[in-house]
């Protein structure tokens, strides 16, 4: 034995080779106490603090063992060994007293001839012990030699069955078959089994009591996470290529590796550093530990949904890795030698390079330790982890702090952009004689009046003919009002109710079209009291939030509109389309008070909105982001009505680093902020602060395709929430799900599948309260999530074609979903609690 000092994030701490080989064999590993199988028969304990202190050899076996497993509790730690012969329960501080005092430990045998041991595992009370032995799943007790149940059903070599911690009767197992299967070990009958899951077997399974999911993994390298949430049926929540996301690991961090990175004493710098970028081997996972959530880990994230984010440590053959589940990333690599895509030249010669098998034991957040057996040879190795070192990396390579918050902390910069303000015509005094060219008699129109009533040309156009005139408001009693602590001023008494649950029931269903064509957009007013749809018939409608009257029809753009919003103030509705014409429309009489066309914008216009509570418009065309001021004139004149009065200018214009187009972009209007995000056709993320006018922030590779919509977390005046959720944001792109970004890091913090999202530029809102989140889908549904869980807590149901638009009211727990027709109707649901 010999010990072996190598890199001070990774160091093989202890070395042994055993008489015969011990690949592929189940180890056993915890904080403190390791256990495997030696020279076949012989079960060796080490003292992972210690492993140079007398080792304990317990002796009881004739056959080689295949199976080693601890117990769940401290006290009494149990161990569990497996061979064809027998299956012996050991007391480890009761065998150790005994070896100490020169007697021979003895075990406690509860099962004989049951087969090739696979698989061991203990029930949370370590009253049984589940052991895997070919097909079959044998529940045994750990008291005395009894077999409880045996459980048949797998077609191949089962690989590994765990117990689930919060439910006594149920145990997930995994086999080679490819399928997992969900069991009532008590009355021994299948509750669920799945289809083929992979092309490859299935070998590792890890439960998951906090986050109530069981993650599985398979020899080429794939990971699958499923619900184990009463009513969730056991869906997939996540799925993902290991191989596929180490070398998108290797890609984003080795540029920031390869510059010199001082972490207290420690120095790693190129000649440390090397990089493989072909990898040819894959990396089967051999075995999967839950690791609690540590406050030191999740640096200067304080944000709800990261606080419950689950990692896992998983083992594989070429390396260690640190599984984030909410976001589907690798947080950390660690490989063991120079046939991975990444790896530490000081690792070159540890003794093993290629695991058969190996297991974890985590003491967070010090220290991992990890037990290897060599693929090829007799080696078994005990390697630990300085979990402080690695959380200190990881941290200066994705917590790097980008921005203070979104709401506005600063007084503006003298030189801010957001400073501009139009600059007043001069007027001549009032005694000042005019020239005499002034002062000839205007021509008045023939009747003597100021104004001359024209035929209906002010009037909306009309759907129906011979409508009555029924929408006379009465005088009521307006409700009490009071100063809200927010800046968002006057709000009324009654207040979002945070504490309810997502709306699921559809209310009412309406006909918003006389022809076939989708709904592009739907955007509530900030009061909740009406909303309005962008058509792609080149028409906006809209409606009152109780869906009772006809609505209001604004028309004049030339293409289909690709999006609205509203001022703060209710009285304006901007539109744009792709005519490239932005058009702000009075919402009292629907006549366009301000028109820009194509002699401003040169290519179709992606996002258009009000910002800075109402003082610039901000929209982006191309690669381009532009900040407008414009001044509406709202004085009527009938007989110059068709002559624009209203002016913009233009402020400045931010161009996204190497984007040919930009396809969304957010800012918050409600409340003073400088922060624009902004995603482009390049797949990245860049970040702009209006204040200072300029870049500062950019995420590369945000999704896997074109970012569709970027959607932040704006609140309402309806519902207080706390600071630091206004930092969030979402990201969507076709078929790669939904991510949570955190502002002040840029980094996303939880990742959202199970929606039908393949070709179509499905949106997505945030409710009011900041709990939910909905989305469209290509399966006829609207999806809604809980921002703190990774899969969708309900599906709605009903529509005839894709949704591609959803709406949260910001007054109260309702959701407006609209969706595409090939028919000729086009219907919309409002759905509520």
């Amino acid at each position: 034995m010999e010990a072996l000092s190598t890199y001070a994030v990774l160091t093989e701490k202890h070395s042994v080779v055993s008489k015969v080989s011990v690949s592929h064999i189940q180890l056993a590993c915890t904080p403190h106490n390791c256990s495997f199988p030696l020279h076949g028969t012989e079960l060796c304990i080490w003292n992972t603090e210690d492993p140079l202190q007398q080792p304990l050899h317990l002796l009881g076996h004739h056959e080689p063992i295949t199976a080693v497993t601890f117990g769940q509790k401290k006290e009494p730690l149990l161990v569990c060994s497996a061979s064809e012969d027998y299956v012996i329960i050991w007391s480890v501080n009761e065998c150790r007293n005994k070896a100490i005092q020169g007697l021979l430990p003895r075990g406690i045998i509860i099962g004989t001839l049951l087969g090739p041991a696979s698989y061991l595992s203990f029930s949370p009370d370590d009253l049984l012990v589940a052991l895997c032995s070919c097909e079959k799943i044998y529940v045994l007790s750990s008291q005395r030699e009894s077999i409880i149940a045996v459980l048949e059903g797998h077609l191949d070599l089962v690989t590994a069955a765990e117990f689930c911690s919060w439910k006594d009767n149920v145990l997930v197992s995994v086999s080679e078959d490819r399928t997992f299967k969900i069991w009532d070990h008590i009355k021994g009958l299948l509750m669920y089994q799945s289809g083929m899951l992979s092309a490859s077997p299935l070998i590792s399974l890890c439960i998951s009591e906090k986050s109530k999911q069981f993650v599985t993994g398979s020899v080429d390298g794939q990971i699958w996470v499923f619900s184990l949430v009463d009513g969730h049926q056991y869906r997939n929540v996540l799925h993902v290529d290991l191989q596929k996301k180490e070398q998108s690991y290797c890609n984003k961090n080795i540029p920031e590796m390869l510059d010199v990175l001082q972490v207290g004493s420690l120095t790693v710098s190129e000649s440390d550093i090397k990089c493989n970028q072909k990898t040819e081997i894959a990396a089967s996972v051999l075995r999967i530990v839950s690791c609690e959530q540590n406050s030191e880990f999740s640096g200067t994230l304080n944000c709800s949904s990261h606080e419950n984010s689950d990692f896992y440590w998983i083992c594989t053959i070429t390396g260690i890795f640190l599984f984030n589940s909410a976001t589907s990333e690798l947080d950390a690599v660690l490989h063991f030698g120079v046939n991975s895509a990444i790896y530490f030249s000081d690792y070159d010669h540890l003794t093993i390079q290629i695991a058969g098998s190996g297991t974890l034991g985590i003491q967070w957040p010090d220290k991992v330790f990890c037990v290897l057996t060599s693929m090829f040879g007799n080696q078994i190795s005990l390697l630990e982890v300085d979990a402080k070192v690695l959380t200190r990396i990881f941290q200066h390579q994705h917590c790097v702090k980008v921005a203070d918050g979104v709401v506005a902390s600063s007084p503006l910069l003298p030189t801010s952009p957001l400073r501009f303000e139009f600059v007043k015509k001069e007027t001549k005094p009032a005694g000042q004689k005019k020239s005499g060219r002034n002062t000839a008699v205007k021509d008045h129109p023939l009747v003597f009046q100021s104004k001359v009533k024209s035929s209906c040309y002010t009037a909306q156009p009309r759907r129906n003919m011979f409508v009555p005139h029924t929408n006379v408001k009465k005088h009521a009693e307006l409700p009490a009002k009071r100063r809200d602590n927010s800046c968002r001023g006057i709000v009324h008494m009654y207040s979002y109710p945070e504490q309810n649950s997502a709306p699921v029931q559809a209310k009412v269903q309406i006909s918003a079209a006389d022809r076939p064509g989708p709904v592009n957009c739907l955007k509530y007013s900030g009061d909740g009291k009406q909303i309005a749809c962008g058509l792609a018939d080149k028409s906006i409608l809209v409606y009152n939030s109780s869906l009772d009257g006809s609505p209001s029809l604004y028309s004049g753009h030339d293409a289909a509109v690709t999006c609205v919003d509203w001022s703060f103030d209710k009285k304006w509705i901007m539109s744009a389309s792709e005519d490239a014409s932005l058009r702000i429309w009075a919402t009292q009489n629907g006549e366009p008070l301000l028109i820009l066309g194509k002699e401003k914008f040169h290519k179709p216009i992606r996002s258009a909105q009000f910002y800075f509570m109402d003082k610039f418009i901000l929209m982006s065309s191309g690669s381009d982001i532009q900040l407008l001021a414009y001044y509406l004139d709202i004085k009527k004149d009938d007989l110059k009505r068709y002559k624009q009065t209203s002016r913009c200018k233009l402020v400045q214009t931010f161009r996204m680093t190497s984007s040919l187009e930009i396809t969304s972009i957010t800012a918050v209007n409600d409340f003073y902020s400088y922060i624009v995000v902004a995603a482009g056709s390049n797949r990245a993320l860049e970040v702009f602060d209006m204040n200072s006018g300029c870049s500062i922030a950019m995420v590369s590779d945000a999704h896997s395709r074109a970012v569709h919509q970027v959607c932040q977390n704006k609140g309402s005046a309806f519902c207080s929430q706390p600071p630091e959720a206004y930092n969030l944001f979402l990201t969507t792109a076709v078929t790669d799900g939904i991510k949570l970004w955190d502002m002040r890091t840029m980094r996303c913090v939880r990742r959202y599948e199970g929606h039908l999202n393949r070709s179509l530029s499905c949106r997505i809102n945030i409710s009011s309260c900041g709990r939910f989140i909905a989305t469209g889908s290509e399966d006829r549904c609207a999806y809604i999530y809980d921002i703190n869980s990774s899969t969708y807590i309900h599906k709605l149901t009903g529509h005839k074609d894709s949704v591609v638009s959803v709406a949260f009211s910001p007054a109260e727990p309702k959701l407006w979903e609209k969706h595409i027709v090939k028919a000729n109707t086009l219907a919309s649901k409002m759905a509520k609690k």
